[in-house]
Order: C-alpha cells, then sequence, then structure tokens
C-alpha cells in the first residue's frame, strides 16, 4: 500500500518524512536517505519496496521541502545543506520510527544513495540505536563521520567508473574501518556508474546491479535488525 507523509519531532523543531508500513502491520526499521537530488519520487519508491518486503521505511526530508532535477541546483542543496541540523532530523527520525507500533526492532537499519550514502555512515556512528548501516557511492565533502563510535556493520555498494567517490575513494574508508575494528563488506561493482541503482537515471541505472545489492541488503538487515 503507498506511503504518507508524516511530522516527527527534531530537537525542538520538526522535519517531514515519506512512511511506508508493511501490509503485514509491522516490521523491521529502515531509514531511507535522500541523494543530493532530495525527497523525489524514487526515494519513495525504494520505502514502498522495503514496505512490500516486510519493513517499516521512513524517508526523511533532509531539505524541508525543496528538491531540484538539476544537477547544478542539487549540487547547491547538497552543499547548502546545514549538518548539524541533518544530523538532529536524522535522530529524530531515527527515534520517530522505533517509537511507532509498526516497528517491530530494537534497532533500525539505514541506507542512502548518493550524498545519503555518507550520512548513512554518519547516522549510524551518532546513533547506537543504528543496529545495520548501508552505503551506496556516499558522498559528502562536510560530513565526517565519527568512526570510533560506530556501533553497526557496515555494507557499501561502489561503482567503478565513479568520478564522485572512486575505488580508490571507496577503499580508503574500507581501511578506515577495517582499523577501526568495525564489520564492513564493501563491493565496486565493474563498469557501473555513479548512481546505479536509481532506475529513474536510465543513463546510469544498472539493473542486474541494483537487484543484487537490493538482495544483499534485505539479507543483511533481517540478519542484523531481524525484528
Amino acid at each position: 500500500m503507498p506511503g504518507k507523509m508524516v511530522e516527527f519531532a527534531s530537537n525542538g523543531g520538526t522535519c517531514t518524512g515519506y512512511l511506508a508500513e508493511p501490509e503485514s502491520g509491522s516490521g523491521p526499521g529502515v531509514i531511507v536517505i535522500q541523494e543530493w537530488w532530495g525527497l523525489v519520487p524514487h526515494i519513495k519508491d525504494v520505502a514502498d519496496r522495503f514496505a512490500a518486503e516486510g519493513f517499516t521505511a521512513l524517508a526523511p526530508d533532509l531539505y524541508h521541502g525543496e528538491s531540484s532535477n538539476s544537477p547544478d541546483q542539487a549540487g547547491k542543496l547538497m552543499m547548502a545543506l546545514n549538518i548539524a541540523q541533518t544530523e538532529k532530523d536524522l535522530k529524530g527520525a531515527i527515534q520517530y520510527l522505533l517509537g511507532l507500533p509498526a516497528t517491530s526492532s530494537k534497532t533500525v537499519g539505514t541506507v542512502g544513495f548518493c550524498m545519503g550514502g555518507q550520512l548513512s555512515l554518519y547516522a549510524a556512528c551518532a546513533n547506537p540505536d543504528v543496529g545495520a548501516c548501508v552505503i551506496y557511492y556516499g558522498v559528502h565533502p562536510a560530513v565526517k563521520p565519527d568512526i570510533p563510535s560506530l556501533k553497526a556493520p557496515v555494507l557499501g555498494f561502489f561503482a567503478e567508473n565513479d568520478g564522485f567517490v572512486t575505488p580508490e575513494v571507496a577503499r580508503d574508508l574500507e581501511t578506515q574501518l577495517k582499523a577501526a575494528g568495525k564489520t564492513t563488506d564493501f563491493t565496486i561493482y565493474p563498469k557501473a556508474n555513479h548512481g546505479f541503482f536509481n532506475d529513474t537515471r536510465p543513463q546510469n541505472y544498472h539493473a542486474e546491479y541494483a537487484l543484487d545489492t537490493w538482495e544483499q541488503m534485505l539479507g543483511f538487515y533481517r540478519a542484523n535488525i531481524g525484528t
């Protein structure tokens, strides 16, 4: 069934997000974090897909109503993102999701794409209530996750032909996580481009890799956040 927009507390303020619940009535919680485009239909569709798999998914609107289809404008929105406020919004989203009757798990998973990939790790490092973290080709130069504080295992998906997050950048992050004693599994997909999961961007979408990562992610969440 289709999701709905909800409002939740964010450290004295409010934030909105797209909530998708499973037909069963409850399931493990997942936070879905937007690309630099904003809370666009693709991200809502990802939340709906999680709900169809039995999860309760919340995609917070980190741009607070703004979005763009233009790479130039999206880049400006990303760079203008208030990281301190974003941390509050993500924490608020996690606490809201855990407080819902529709959330059966005691911890949540996080997943983010592009800008959201880095924010997925950032949220996991800042919130012990994150039980599993997934990164899709994450990048944001102003976001510095506190890796020593990370409790959750990390699953990362990256692209060989990525001009934003090169394989070298991905491997460096993997090395940092492993050096800090974190449970980490990164895959760099050959000949893939940045954004290969986004089926609304045919120039970058790779159906085989998107399906492979989706199935891995579902198994990862079921193993680490469960019910």
